[in-house]
């Protein structure tokens, strides 16, 4: 890890000991956490290691979005359609409470069985998928509710009909609306994070990663096609571009990393549905007191400061 990194993380750890949540507790289990992960980075993930993130992070047992929606939230109220053609249902919206707190929650939902991923698409969604998430983001701004987004699909769906119904567009759409955003939002990588159907609901105040979760602009698979002309050499690829989390946070593309239980979150969904209840929490109240203008300012500096220019 270089040292700019790690003193990064540092700088994150001085600047979060100074932070104060509500009935005056610190936010000494993120400290911890951090401490953690900058421990991590010191080892230099191998290849084989990444390679088992990425399968982890597909793993068909693992948790999706109404999992973790069952387990974390109390009067639960789904929103349908996007108020022009249809139901995507790839992405699932709607309302529930949140540790006493009202919250809004998007996210990818891949489905269990063949018939169930067909009607789910594989998570990916269609132009109608992201403007059913545009309508629940402008909901929540009216009304004032902090909003979740729960990130797991491996792209937007790639079809001719998606792309003439706008797929570009609606992503840009939904990436604008979460700048303009005055309430706290919070984005979990909980699976795969493929691309611009991931990174359309995930422009958040924070944006944190499951321990097995991958962030990609592009999958192993494609990657590899493109550059070796051989899908077979996706390992290859993703020890290249590294998109596991303890990477993705080095590089400050993510904000933390959601602990998982031993073997992975499928292996217990009950007690990862309990650490991210945790982080999200945490994070909510920490930016609870922030005025929207405050909340709009940061979360755009954040994401303009993103990536290094570089002449040659």
């Amino acid at each position: 890890m270089s040292n700019d990194a790690e003193l990064g993380l540092r700088d994150r750890l001085a600047q979060l000991s100074g932070v104060k949540l509500l009935r005056g507790t610190r936010l000494s289990t993120e400290l911890q956490r951090l401490e953690r992960q900058l421990e991590r980075l010191r080892d230099d993930t191998s290849d084989e290691e990444i390679w088992r993130r990425v399968e982890l992070a597909r793993h068909e047992k693992r948790p999706y979005t109404l999992d973790y929606v069952e387990r974390l939230l109390d009067d639960w109220f789904e929103l349908h359609g996007d108020r022009g053609r249809m139901d995507d249902r790839a992405i699932v919206a709607g309302l529930g409470s949140l540790d006493g707190r009202t919250v809004a929650v998007i996210g990818h939902q891949k489905g269990r069985d063949l018939k169930e991923r067909a009607i789910r698409n594989f998570g990916m969604a269609n132009p109608e998928g992201y403007r059913k998430a545009i309508r629940t983001m402008q909901l929540a701004d009216r009304h004032g509710f902090p909003i979740v987004t729960l990130v797991d699909t491996p792209g937007a769906h790639p079809g001719i009909a998606a792309e003439q119904h706008g797929q570009g567009g609606a992503i840009a759409r939904s990436q604008a609306c979460m700048l303009r955003l005055g309430v706290p939002t919070v984005a979990v990588v909980i699976g795969e994070g493929g691309s611009g159907g991931a990174v359309a609901i995930a422009v958040a105040d924070r944006v944190l990663m499951q321990e097995n979760a991958i962030y990609t602009v592009i999958s192993p698979e494609g990657c590899a096609a493109i550059l070796w002309r051989d899908a077979a050499k996706a390992k290859k690829a993703a020890s290249a571009f590294k998109p596991d989390a303890a990477h993705c946070l080095e590089l400050r593309v993510i904000d933390g990393i959601v602990p998982e239980p031993a073997g992975g979150a499928h292996a217990d969904p009950d007690a990862a549905a309990a650490l991210l209840r945790e982080s999200l929490i945490a994070h909510l109240d920490d930016l609870a007191s922030l005025a929207p203008d405050e909340l709009r300012r940061s979360r755009r500096a954040k994401f303009r400061s993103m990536g290094v220019l570089a002449h040659v």
